[in-house]
């Protein structure tokens, strides 16, 4: 690790601590040059795979368009909170999981329907009548026969 300071190359580890979470490593260094002393942190990096759009383009992952969008179709239905988190929760770990850098929306989408099918069927059918644009309630009879 190069120093703040004075450009040195080489520092020493003094002090390692953990954050009380432990997804934080607290390191204090001293600098071998100039023997001043400054803290660093390490997180881990988490890649998600970017959104590949119908029309072509690419977005980054946003997990608050998710919970924005599966807040809507919830609106209004007894879902707390922490169930939303849990649902969004496993949907990053399947995108994680997958080892993919790019997902296509519709995959995306497929991943938000499964778990508003598993915690709140009437947001799971508000959000396929969006989703999958809907044009007669022809579809929405055979959305729920299928429920």
């Amino acid at each position: 690790m190069r120093c703040p300071f004075c450009s040195f190359e080489e520092t020493q580890v003094v002090e390692t601590r953990e954050s009380d979470e432990g997804d934080v490593v607290r390191r204090r260094r001293k600098c071998q040059g100039c023997d001043k002393r400054f803290t660093t942190y390490e997180r881990a990096e988490i890649a998600l795979p970017s959104v590949v759009k119908k029309d072509g383009t690419r977005a980054e992952f946003d997990p608050a368009k998710i919970r924005a969008s599966m807040s809507l179709a919830l609106r209004k239905r007894p879902v707390s909170v922490e169930q939303i988190d849990a649902a969004l929760e496993r949907i990053q770990d399947k995108l994680l999981n997958s080892g993919a850098k790019e997902v296509p929306s519709t995959k995306l989408g497929e991943l938000v329907m499964r778990e508003l099918k598993r915690i709140d069927k009437v947001a799971y059918v508000r959000f396929a009548s969006v989703y999958r644009s809907f044009e007669d309630v022809d579809e929405f009879r055979q959305l729920i026969r299928d429920i």
